[in-house]
């Protein structure tokens, strides 16, 4: 979460903004490698699980992302994260755009403001009354706020049923982090975290790699979450790019 210090000297106010920006450069980091976790977590569940998925499954992950942090955590830290996952959509946006490339509508994921949108828009449906300040901040319309909430509903029905089901489990199997560098110390101790509230039907492997790109996939062969090291210095630029 965010913090925020007043200091009364010059000197040390200055020191004070520069911990608070290197802070929320930190906090922008973090919540985007874990939202781009759960996304491909999501991408694993729905294979080891054998979920029908009716649409697109980058569609279904995304959803599961922004679901399980609004589940999994307190209502201040879900909104800080909210912010940045969201915002990390926008600015891939503004990555590509820097990069002279147009949307790959071709692609199999839908483009960078659909999922800003979305995103926000599933968040806010979720509590309503106390997420306005957040739809306007991310300039949510009204036409789509209003169907918000309907749409929260109608995902929420899809997967919680499914984490109701991975989280009585009793004889199921664990995420097992394998290897890992740069920021392989957070996804190893989600992955703890995650094995404390839910099992799986198969054992699931995570590790974090070089893959020589910033990316992260699910393996279908090995049943593995790869997450690639160099998506941590992306996503600082992204950050400076954003503000």
């Amino acid at each position: 979460m965010r913090q925020r210090a007043i200091f009364v000297a010059v000197l040390a106010g200055s020191m004070a903004l520069a911990n608070v920006a290197q802070a929320d450069e930190d906090a922008f980091v973090e919540a985007n490698i874990l939202g781009i976790f759960y996304h491909e977590l999501g991408h694993a569940i729905i294979d080891i699980e054998g979920l029908p998925i009716f649409g697109q499954e980058e569609d279904a992950a995304d959803v599961f992302s922004i679901l399980m942090i609004d589940a999994y955590f307190d209502p201040d830290t879900a909104l800080d994260l909210a912010y940045s996952v969201a915002l990390g959509f926008w600015g891939e946006k503004v990555m590509r755009e820097a990069e002279g490339n147009e949307n790959a509508y071709w692609g199999v994921h839908g483009p960078d403001e659909q999922r800003f949108y979305n995103t926000v828009c599933l968040f806010y449906g979720a509590d309503p009354d106390l997420r306005d300040d957040f739809a306007e901040e991310m300039d949510l319309p009204d036409e789509r706020a209003e169907l918000c909430p309907d749409e929260f509903t109608l995902a929420n029905d899809s997967w919680g049923p499914v984490l109701d089901e991975l989280e009585a489990l009793e004889d199921g199997w664990p995420l097992v982090f394998t290897e890992g560098t740069g920021f392989a110390s957070e996804i190893a101790a989600e992955v703890e975290v995650l094995n404390e509230q839910l099992q799986l039907s198969h054992e699931l492997l995570v590790s974090v790699q070089e893959c020589d790109e910033p990316n992260a996939f699910y393996e279908l062969d090995t049943v593995e979450i790869v997450f690639c090291s160099e998506f941590e210095p992306y996503l600082r630029d992204m950050y400076q790019r954003l503000n």
